[in-house]
């Protein structure tokens, strides 16, 4: 599609042009260069100076309930607690002055990272959910529990980080991006679901939907998969040391957490079940060139069902994190801001004030959302994962024209055979991973299914 004049483009190329070196002002200088110094300084807020100089707007005075990632909230009597569960959410946005993806790439990703951002909001979401759960509340002040750290050293914009924009922008090339080319949701996904191999900390399962259909037997079998252990031995989302051959993952937490064995989240995961965290994604194509109104209620109970992860999407060539409604008004974290990126040394907290955004959060109409999505859901355990099949099968059955997707429960006979991803057993990393036959059914052109 032709990109609009007043996207994300133009706002991202005036900051890329204000960005400058950070300078110290000198003691004694005069006021005006102090005054210039500073703001050059302050730049690195943009995170709170854009949104409330460009978007002043508030949450509407209403009786219709408020929904947010399976959470409800009455805006007249719980607007603080709806405010506080939007700001815990993790927000990921351009990023400018890191180091060169691939050694000579670029050094930000403001005008084409933005699906790449909202991919990282959604898996963030998710880490979150099975680390610290879906009550954990961030506070400002500080004091944040050790795991949350790491989940943010996940997303650091450094090569050694998990998730960040230089793994993702080269596993995206195994999926014919090139670095810099902007993604489709079900790109994103496609790409999140490899890197998600080389994170043996959170152990993962990120499970992508082909051809409208989620199939039940497929996730069960993913999600029950052995342990993950292998001869890899990858960087622990550039938390601590990197992991060295033949050392245990115990051994390598070793280095990072000391003496502190119990605390080791590798050396308590024998106890656990053998159900590996599920992040569930639904790539679909919601009408031709808007989203098909028969749909649209069908999207918004998808945010009211507590395994909600939320929803990548947007409009043409800007791609939003929307993680709930009111009304006929989706509510969205906004990638479209470059801040300078952050950082942190291995094994340390991060500086996350730029990490979530504190406003009110920003609303669109559902009707002008793209009808490209991707729905996330996430399950922690197979009880969480049959919970979710029950509901969704309940929605399907009282709406049996206007749903969105198929739920079946075993593998389609017509089907290449299905086999869960695995971890290479070679010393690689994440972003030189490309598997080719994981390209079957993943194009980027999805289709609306017309059974109404």
């Amino acid at each position: 599609m032709a990109e609009a004049p007043h996207t994300c483009r133009n706002r991202d190329r005036r900051d890329e042009e204000e960005g400058h070196e950070d300078q110290q002002p000198e003691v004694g200088a005069p006021l005006h260069t102090v005054t210039h110094q500073h703001l050059k300084v302050l730049a690195k807020y943009e995170n709170q100076i854009n949104v409330f100089s460009e978007f002043l707007e508030d949450l509407p005075d209403t009786d219709e309930p408020v929904w947010v990632l399976g959470e409800c909230y009455n805006v007249k009597t719980e607007k603080t607690g709806l405010l506080s569960d939007v700001h815990s959410r993790l927000w990921f946005t351009y990023r400018k002055k890191f180091s060169p993806i691939g050694g000579t790439g670029p050094s930000s990703d403001t005008g084409w990272g933005c699906m790449l951002r909202c991919g990282q909001m959604i898996l963030a979401q998710a880490l979150v959910c099975s680390q610290l759960g879906r009550a954990w509340r961030w506070r400002a002040e500080g004091g944040q529990p050790e795991e949350y750290h790491r989940i943010l050293h996940c997303f650091l914009d450094r090569k050694d980080s998990c998730y960040s924009v230089h793994q993702m922008a080269q596993m995206g090339v195994g999926e014919g991006k090139a670095v810099g080319e902007w993604y489709g949701s079900n790109t994103v996904a496609q790409v999140l679901k490899k890197l998600a191999l080389f994170d043996d900390w959170n152990s993962l399962a990120v499970y992508v939907s082909m051809d409208n259909t989620v199939v039940i037997e497929d996730i069960k079998k993913q999600c029950r998969q052995a342990s993950r252990g292998s001869r890899l031995r990858p960087r622990p989302c550039g938390w601590g040391e990197p992991f060295t051959s033949g050392e245990t993952p115990e051994q390598a937490c070793s280095h990072t957490h000391g003496n502190r064995a119990t605390a080791c989240p590798h050396s308590q995961s024998q106890s656990r079940s053998d159900w590996r965290p599920l992040l569930l994604v639904i790539p679909l194509r919601l009408g031709i060139n808007h989203i098909n109104p028969v749909y649209i209620q069908a999207l918004k109970e998808c945010f009211k069902i507590p395994q909600s992860c939320g929803v990548l999407g947007g409009k043409p060539n800007l791609a939003y994190y929307f993680i709930g409604f009111v009304g006929e008004e989706l509510i969205y974290l906004d990638p479209h801001t470059t801040q300078s990126a952050v950082e942190s040394e291995a094994g340390s907290g991060v500086d996350d004030q730029s990490y979530h955004c504190l406003r009110s959060p920003r609303r669109m109409k559902i009707t002008n959302l793209d009808p490209s999505v991707a729905l996330g859901f996430f399950c922690k355990s197979e009880d969480d994962f049959d919970s979710w099949c029950n509901l969704i099968q309940q929605e399907m059955q009282m709406k049996r024209n206007l749903r969105m997707f198929e739920l079946v429960e075993n593998h389609p006979p017509h089907w290449p055979p299905f086999v869960p991803p695995t971890k290479p057993e070679v010393q690689t990393t994440g972003a030189e991973f490309i598997e080719s036959s994981d390209k079957l059914f993943e194009s980027e052109e999805e289709f609306e299914i017309l059974n109404v």
